[in-house]
């Protein structure tokens, strides 16, 4: 990555951590899987394969930072897509390709997100 995206992406971050740890109620509405609690071929797949999950701590990580920083109707339209990517990628069962798939087009729209906002600065 760019030096000249990646400062502006940390501070983000930075930014995110710091609101987070002063408000507990953010409006966050997407918890991680629960490995204990898999129950789908899907969320079972992704807890027993190293790739898939660090790919869904990820996504689940930006996730956060994206829907922290922006205002709510652009919150939502994040949300819903969050929904549709759970529904995708609940459809592709334990098919490991098709979930790295689902999972790379997730991180790169919420990336893109985030560099949207990046682009904007000074923060």
């Amino acid at each position: 990555m760019n030096a000249r995206l990646l400062a502006p992406r940390l501070l983000a971050f930075g930014i995110v951590a710091l609101i987070g740890a002063a408000s507990p109620a953010a409006a966050i509405d997407y918890s991680p899987i629960d490995c204990a609690k898999a129950t789908t071929p899907a969320d079972r797949t992704i807890c027993s394969t190293y790739t898939l999950g660090q790919d869904e701590a990820r996504m689940a990580a930006i996730y956060g930072v994206a829907t922290g920083l922006v205002a709510m109707g652009q919150r939502g339209d994040i949300q819903d897509a969050q929904r549709a990517f759970i529904r995708t990628r609940e459809a592709c069962g334990a098919d490991t390709g098709c979930l790295a798939r689902v999972y790379a087009t997730r991180i790169r729209e919420l990336n893109a997100v985030i560099d949207s906002i990046a682009s904007r600065g000074p923060f």
